[in-house]
């Protein structure tokens, strides 16, 4: 295909909250999935004469996405990871706004393709190319000889490096692939949001917990248990909060205003796992940009 770029702006168009789905699931954090997004249409845009279209442009794009994210991770390939739950020290990780996806009928697929934090966390286990075998192979339902034809190696190779990725997945993930996908927010969800959003008081914060409920906050240890987090969420501090979703779970984005200061600065975004009507689970994100990424100002009045 020849001429002016027209026919890939709008295929770019149609297909960029897909990419940017797929390129989350590979960076594993929002920000660096926009900076992946950028680079494949400037990659695109270059090779837009080269493209014969024997394959679809969908396929095209996702392609060169893949290829982008592999040569970003290079340099970090080096480095090693340590060891235990990922979700206490990696600092990659963030949540994916449904803000992203949501009033956009043509984000459909993307957001049945979101997978949750939990297979997220898992896959940055993986070695780059690894992490690409598996979700193009196993989450995006791509072929053996197209895994094969967008990684520029055999089928065997490729086969070999989603063996291999699944074999360590399944040492972290959770046991059923039905759990790998993004959830769906129930009216009970929303309901306890709301209550969640809506208290100080320690004795009714414990109400909404499980026992056994943990707070992980990297790179801090998790606060374990009913009555550590219900006082640890209560401490008496200065926060403005809104409920926003991520990832198909509720989800809260949270300000805090330091003593002597006028302003409420954007600090953590709190998702929630809820499991039999009580809260089991609150992954926070610490850093202002993750509340910016729902589309919500860095600070307020």
């Amino acid at each position: 295909m020849t001429g002016s770029g027209d026919w890939l702006t709008g295929a770019y168009d149609d297909h960029r909250r897909e990419l940017h789905a797929h390129c989350y699931r590979l960076a594993g954090n929002v920000a660096e999935a926009d900076d992946l997004v950028q680079e494949t249409f400037l990659r695109a845009w270059k090779a837009r004469d080269a493209f014969e279209g024997r394959s679809s442009v969908r396929t095209w794009l996702h392609r060169i996405a893949t290829n982008v994210f592999l040569d970003s991770r290079k340099a970090a390939e080096r480095r090693t990871r340590p060891t235990g739950d990922v979700l206490e020290w990696s600092t990659e990780i963030g949540p994916y706004p449904d803000s992203l996806l949501d009033a956009d009928p043509q984000a459909e697929r993307a957001a049945a393709e979101i997978v949750e934090l939990a297979l997220i966390a898992a896959l940055l286990h993986l070695p780059a190319r690894q992490r690409a075998a598996f979700v193009l192979r196993d989450v995006s339902g791509w072929t053996p000889a197209e895994v094969a034809d967008a990684l520029q190696v055999a089928v065997p190779a490729a086969n070999s490096l989603v063996q291999r990725a699944r074999a360590t997945v399944r040492r972290h993930a959770p046991a059923d692939p039905r759990d790998w996908r993004r959830p769906h927010l129930t009216a009970a969800d929303h309901e306890i949001l709301r209550r969640y959003l809506g208290t100080t008081d320690p004795a009714e914060l414990r109400e909404l917990l499980a026992a056994d409920v943990r707070l992980t906050m990297p790179p801090d240890a998790p606060v374990l248990g009913r009555d550590a987090v219900a006082e640890f969420l209560t401490r008496p501090l200065d926060w403005r909060t809104f409920p926003v979703s991520a990832n198909g779970r509720p989800a809260a984005a949270n300000y805090l205003r330091q003593p002597g200061r006028t302003r409420y600065d954007a600090l953590v975004v709190d998702v929630l796992r809820v499991v039999d009507g009580r809260i089991a689970e609150i992954n926070a994100f610490v850093g202002g940009r993750h509340v910016t990424t729902f589309g919500l100002p860095r600070l307020l009045d």
